[in-house]
């Protein structure tokens, strides 16, 4: 990301940090920016962190996985450093209503996807009114961004990524396009690297700790042949601050077709072994949405301010191994 000293007068950073508003019109360019300066200064102390290997992924001291005779490079068409303030439409579909329109009661929109001083921004709405789409009533503004280019086994995912703070999501993941396949191979196969909310509305046990963990999970779904597992693995991990309070580094290794393994700020946390093998082609996914199990809160959830009620990514990064 690109890093900025702005000098803003205190008084304006303050303000826009009390500011609320449920809509991006409320907000002028001069609170956007002071918001986003506070934001910019909470990563300077993160930025030594970790081995950052030139040219390859985001470790920690011997936590590089990197096996003899390989390095890593880097997939360019499913990277993004997002500092050049335009949404690259090259590498990323911004929104794809012909596949996905969103859960209800959240809508993905495309007006919601921005990009600025260094970050790819997925900012969360209360729709102006509800919304009837193909019978189903959504009164929310989600954000659905995917890849045009898919990985591979052997590749290495991460991104760094400062939740919003509402009951809507912050996400990071992949899945595959059925209907490029065939045969037993005509399923669905999901790759959850991290996903988190920042207010917890529901009740569930296992929602408890979605503001405060990286959350991951592989899935297995809508196969075609009786003998595919079908089920979920997943873990988790938790961090030492709220998900929303900075930016964290969210990994993933899908180092074979039975073994995807999980890094947290350049550290490795756990291995998974899904329920059936991961050999199809998959797409990155960074999307903001709603949950059944966390409901929209008595007050719509969108009272915070446009920071509040942003997902920031600093970076996305893809690499693969290959002989030296």
């Amino acid at each position: 990301m690109k890093k900025m000293s702005p000098q803003i007068p205190f008084f304006a950073i303050l303000l826009a940090l009390v500011s609320c508003s449920t809509n991006d019109s409320d907000i002028n360019v001069e609170k956007e920016d002071a918001i986003e300066a506070v934001v910019t200064e909470e990563q300077q102390s993160e930025e030594t962190q970790g081995d950052v290997r030139k040219g390859g992924p985001f470790f920690n001291a011997n936590q590089n996985p990197l096996p003899n005779g390989k390095k890593w490079v880097k997939v360019e068409a499913m990277s993004d450093e997002f500092n050049d303030s335009s949404f690259n439409a090259n590498k990323w579909k911004n929104t794809d209503p012909n596949r996905w329109i969103g859960r209800p009661p959240g809508l993905f929109i495309e007006s919601t996807v921005s990009e600025k001083n260094g970050n790819l921004r997925l900012t969360c709405k209360k729709l102006p009114s509800p919304r009837v789409v193909n019978g189903k009533t959504f009164t929310h503004e989600g954000s659905n961004i995917t890849s045009h280019t898919a990985g591979q086994v052997g590749y290495y995912f991460e991104a760094r990524m400062k939740a919003n703070k509402t009951f809507m999501s912050s996400t990071f993941w992949l899945i595959n396009n059925a209907n490029d396949t065939n045969g037993c191979d005509k399923r669905t196969i999901e790759l959850d690297i991290q996903e988190c909310v920042g207010q917890i509305v529901g009740t569930a046990n296992f929602a408890q700790n979605f503001n405060r963990t990286i959350h991951s999970n592989t899935h297995s779904r809508n196969t075609t042949c009786a003998t595919t597992p079908t089920g979920s693995v997943g873990g988790n991990k938790e961090l030492y601050n709220k998900v929303y309070e900075s930016y964290h580094v969210y990994a993933a290794w899908w180092k074979s077709k039975t073994e995807i393994v999980f890094y947290l700020d350049g550290n490795e946390v756990y291995s998974i072994t899904p329920k059936a093998d991961f050999d199809l082609p998959l797409y990155l996914k960074l999307v903001t949405e709603t949950y059944d199990w966390n409901p929209v809160p008595s007050d719509g959830g969108m009272t915070g301010t446009w920071g509040d009620r942003t997902t920031f990514y600093d970076w996305v990064r893809t690499y693969k191994l290959e002989n030296l």
